[in-house]
């Protein structure tokens, strides 16, 4: 039987996923995923694996998920050798009940690579060693658990949806965001990359809860500074919180 705090969580994702099913998109949104459901089952084992039962130091928060990490596992920034090997998840994934020709949802079985999944959990797994010692005291969530597709199947992000569409969202994400908090009682709340440290600070105005605020560099592959100064950067983010 799942521990509270893993109870607490997966019950805040169910309701999370109900409210985000009411909501529409318009062009450029031409396909949608949620992994919080045809992927429920990895995500779930994730939670009741990892979810610190007590002393949350850090709360890591990412964006939302990327075509062949969380959009494949379920896990946040999910790149497949640290979900199934690292962190030794596994489960059956189901398909969306729409699936782009370009973006396959293919599970744990998926051979491609999550870059920023990659550069993530690798500077996590450096830091402190085994999955046990890293999620003892922290855990990782994503703002908003959709995958936002045009057309031609590139990724589109939810900062770049029209502001109608971006504040539905938050409404639903905020909200969330603030039951994981309330949950997890995280000292830090580390927004990785400026749109999650953005909706950090405004979940913790919104919302009467406590919580230090730090950033994180997002370890895109889109951004430079990632790739110029990965892992050095970051490393020293989380010496300057008081992390490792």
């Amino acid at each position: 039987m799942a521990n509270s705090v893993s109870d607490a969580l997966l019950e805040a994702a169910q309701v999370m996923v109900d409210d985000l099913a009411k909501l529409e998109f318009a062009d450029p949104v031409a396909c949608v995923y949620n992994p919080l459901v045809y992927a429920w089952e990895v995500h779930s084992r994730y939670v009741q694996s990892y979810a610190p039962q007590s002393g949350c130091k850090a709360l890591f928060l990412g964006m939302n998920p990327g075509p062949w990490g969380m959009a494949q596992t379920g896990v946040p920034f999910g790149e497949i050798p640290a979900v199934r090997d690292w962190m030794g998840l596994s489960g059956t994934v189901e398909k969306p009940p729409v699936e782009h020709p370009k973006r396959p949802i293919e599970g744990l079985a998926c051979d491609r690579s999550e870059v920023s999944g990659r550069r993530l959990w690798g500077l996590f797994a450096d830091t402190f060693g085994s999955a046990e010692s890293f999620f003892a005291k922290h855990f990782v969530v994503n703002y908003c658990p959709l995958v936002f597709m045009a057309e031609s199947g590139a990724n589109l992000t939810p900062d770049k949806l029209p502001a109608a569409e971006r504040k539905a969202i938050e409404l639903v994400c905020d909200l969330h965001l603030a039951r994981v908090i309330e949950a997890l009682k995280p000292g830090l709340l580390v927004g990785i990359g400026g749109f999650a440290r953005k909706r950090a600070e405004q979940t913790l105005k919104t919302y009467p809860l406590q919580a230090q605020l730090g950033t994180l560099l997002h370890p895109s592959p889109a951004s430079p500074i990632a790739n110029r100064e990965w892992p050095h950067k970051p490393f020293q983010q989380l010496q300057a919180m008081g992390l490792c």
